[in-house]
């Protein structure tokens, strides 16, 4: 009698089936861009989380000195979380959280050592924007209130220009992951969550969220970069705040689960390489294809919410 073989589920992602999670990821992107809506996730749950902390309307909040500006910038950052931009950070979290399993101490020790790594690359970089913010001043671009072509402005060219970047190295990194390409950090994953903290951290130079832009300008006028600095540092904090949570409840929920079923062979590449690249084309599609068809470049679907 002929015993038939039962599957396996431990093994690899083989070379034939990772050509169709890219293709499914990129799809993916592209269906998120099509029906993001950032009148929903900026003003009514951006703009409602906000409120509710600062407990006034944070958009006609008066920053009145260094500390009331650097309360408004980690709730301005948590507030933005979910922006279209922001929402990438989301990449990071299968690196975070499929680490070691041991004991509770472990697995905490585990979680906070990869998102140390994460938050350097961040914070050096936002710091070094807000340094450089302050010093440009007014001619900042992301500050400009002027357009070029048919309307479209200056502010959201930088931001189309920026995410547009991030997200071709998200998508690279993604395709490294599931190795489609050649990974730079295949040995060195300290290196690899540095650098998704600084693309992370590279939101700032481009955001066009009105908190965000708030605060900048309050950062500029302050004429101060060591505050500049500071405050972008704390807006980059609040954004990573609910990733940060999030990995501790996947680890410490499941009690190393989540770290047990990412160790199977195949799993974590999979499952990192398909979130960078889903949110890397997100960011292409949204940023450089959807935004410019607005002010009547080029084509991209409108959603009736959208219209």
């Amino acid at each position: 009698m002929t015993t038939l073989a039962r599957p396996t589920t431990n093994r690899p992602l083989t070379r034939d089936r990772r050509p169709i999670a890219a293709l499914v990821a990129v799809a993916g992107g592209l269906l998120l861009a099509m029906l993001w809506s950032f009148e929903l996730v900026d003003h009514v749950i951006g703009d409602s989380v906000a409120n509710s902390v600062l407990g006034t309307d944070a958009k006609q909040t008066v920053i009145g000195g260094s500390a009331a500006g650097a309360l408004f910038a980690f709730v301005s950052g948590f507030a933005g979380t979910f922006t279209a931009c922001n929402i990438a950070v989301f990449g990071a979290l299968p690196d975070v959280a499929g680490r070691a399993d041991g004991s509770r101490r472990g697995r905490v020790a585990a979680v906070l050592a990869p998102l140390g790594w994460l938050a350097l690359g961040l914070v050096a970089v936002a710091a070094v924007y807000g340094f450089v913010a302050v010093l440009i001043g007014s001619r900042l671009p992301q500050l400009s209130t002027a357009t070029v072509g048919s309307g479209f402005p200056v502010r959201l060219v930088q931001a189309s220009v920026v995410f547009g970047l991030i997200g071709l190295a998200f998508a690279a990194l993604g395709l490294a992951a599931l190795g489609l390409l050649p990974d730079p950090f295949a040995n060195r994953p300290t290196a690899r969550l540095v650098t998704l903290g600084a693309l992370v951290g590279g939101f700032l130079v481009g955001r066009p969220y009105p908190l965000f832009h708030k605060l900048l300008e309050q950062a500029v006028d302050s004429h101060n970069p060591f505050y500049g600095a500071l405050a972008l540092v704390l807006q980059s904090l609040g954004n990573i705040l609910v990733m940060v949570v999030l990995a501790l409840l996947l680890v410490l929920g499941t009690r190393g689960g989540v770290q047990r079923w990412l160790s199977r062979p195949g799993r974590a590449g999979l499952l990192v390489g398909v979130a960078l690249l889903v949110l890397g084309a997100f960011l292409v599609f949204y940023w450089d294809v959807r935004l410019p068809a607005k002010f009547g470049y080029g084509w991209f679907p409108t959603m009736p919410w959208n219209a």
